[in-house]
């Protein structure tokens, strides 16, 4: 079914034609019929399928109709880069449209922000801390919202931003249409479309398997010999893009730098980097400044990049959806893609759970030549943090000056201490003032 078949507005229809649009995706297909029907959405969906278009266009053609220099679509995504990433894709839609979206998100100044919705908009692409603030200071008018995006839904409860969502909506028009889009659905995500959404239309896409331009395998190896082989498995392999997941910020940033001595042009995406060095990591990447880019996961929502030629699990993910979404990064675009991931005996568990969801045994690969043999250093020397620098002791106490003749004798008689001292605390601690900082 072609585009067509959906009745865009025609300014809505000549952004699709300047993208070269013809075929929507399995999840445009099934979404937008529904979402321009007036229904609350559910949709299961992968990165990569298509889905910020699946609500993007619909909403652009409902917005030609009505006022203008109000909010009436809010999208709420759970990363700075995913932010971008969806404004981008509704300028771009929308660019015969006339309608103004801008992203609101914290680590920026938030005046530009301020001033923008001052001037007025119709579409706001917003993260939950920043959006709640504009809330409470009054920068941000909701009254006229009639569409509400949760986009990746199941990041947004990974990091802790579930009860923002809930004071976020209880700031919005009860009479609205709520789109919740998420690549995996646990049961929190569950519950939580079942307080938002009203009688909604479900949509699932490719969700316990991945595509078949997708080959993935895994690579057994002890814990302490990861950086080795992964050197090894990208000196052996024809590489063009490779994306690699950590499981912690730390370790994302220790291999980047390993692989920046290496010789490779690598960067790291991690919380701990400011906006701007965060956007110059994934405009490297996607212009190919970059040929590896090392990731959490939280940090790699916002990543599209469909000539990703790799993907690496420097450490397995934890959850079999988890690993089918990290995988499904490569093989877009009908183009072919490897994974690989490396497991050691603490990942058992969680390889069963993934082969059991997919329905089959995994390949396991050996690197021919590689020494597995290699014994664990006595000390974790690769991802050890730094000792803390040492506390500051308290200095000795100076002995309290013994008391005129007779003026101990005076204050025990009278039953109190010498002026100007404080009763000793509840329980007997000498010093609530001073805590123990935890180790």
């Amino acid at each position: 079914m072609p585009f067509q078949q959906f009745s865009f507005h025609p300014k809505v229809v000549a952004g699709i034609n300047a993208l070269g649009y013809t075929t929507p995706t399995p999840i445009q297909a099934q979404a937008i019929p529904k979402i321009m029907a007036g229904h609350d959405l559910m949709g299961l969906a992968q990165t990569g399928t298509g889905k910020t278009a699946a609500f993007a266009l619909p909403i652009l053609h409902r917005l030609m109709q009505g006022p203008r220099k109000q909010v009436r679509a809010l999208i709420i995504a759970p990363t700075r880069e995913l932010a971008e990433q969806i404004n981008d894709a509704v300028l771009e839609l929308g660019q015969q449209t006339r309608l103004k979206s801008i992203t609101v998100y914290g680590g920026v100044n938030v005046n530009p922000q301020i001033e923008k919705l001052k001037n007025g908009v119709e579409i706001v692409v917003a993260c939950p801390g920043r959006l709640l603030d504009h809330i409470s200071q009054g920068t941000i008018d909701l009254t006229n919202l009639e569409l509400l995006v949760l986009d990746e839904a199941d990041q947004m409860f990974d990091m802790g931003f579930l009860p923002d969502i809930r004071r976020i909506l209880k700031h919005l028009p009860a009479q609205r249409q709520t789109m919740l889009f998420s690549a995996t659905m646990p049961a929190e995500i569950r519950g939580l479309a079942r307080e938002i959404l009203r009688d909604p239309a479900t949509v699932q896409v490719d969700h316990v398997a991945p595509a078949a331009t997708v080959s993935h395998a895994l690579y057994p190896v002890a814990q302490h010999l990861k950086t080795p082989l992964l050197m090894q498995l990208l000196k052996h392999t024809d590489t063009d893009s490779v994306l690699i997941f950590t499981r912690t910020k730390h370790r994302a940033k220790r291999v980047g730098e390993q692989l920046e001595k290496a010789g490779y042009t690598a960067a790291s995406l991690q919380g701990n980097l400011s906006q701007n060095r965060r956007q110059a990591a994934m405009d490297g990447f996607r212009n190919g400044t970059y040929q590896i880019l090392v990731a959490t996961d939280i940090a790699a929502r916002g990543i599209d990049v469909s000539q990703v030629s790799h993907v690496i699990n420097y450490d397995i993910p934890d959850t079999s959806e988890a690993y089918i979404h990290r995988i499904g990064r490569t093989g877009r675009a009908a183009r072919n893609g490897d994974a690989f991931t490396m497991v050691t005996d603490e990942d058992t568990i969680m390889v069963k759970a993934i082969e059991r969801t997919l329905g089959a045994a995994i390949e396991r690969r050996t690197v021919e030549g590689f020494d597995y043999s290699v014994a664990a250093p006595r000390k974790d020397d690769e991802f050890a943090r730094p000792p803390r620098p040492p506390r500051n002791q308290p200095k000795a106490k100076k002995p309290a000056p013994k008391p005129a003749a007779g003026q101990g004798a005076a204050h025990a008689a009278a039953g109190s201490k010498p002026s100007g001292s404080k009763p000793a605390p509840a329980g007997g601690a000498r010093h609530p003032q001073r805590t123990q900082r935890p180790r």
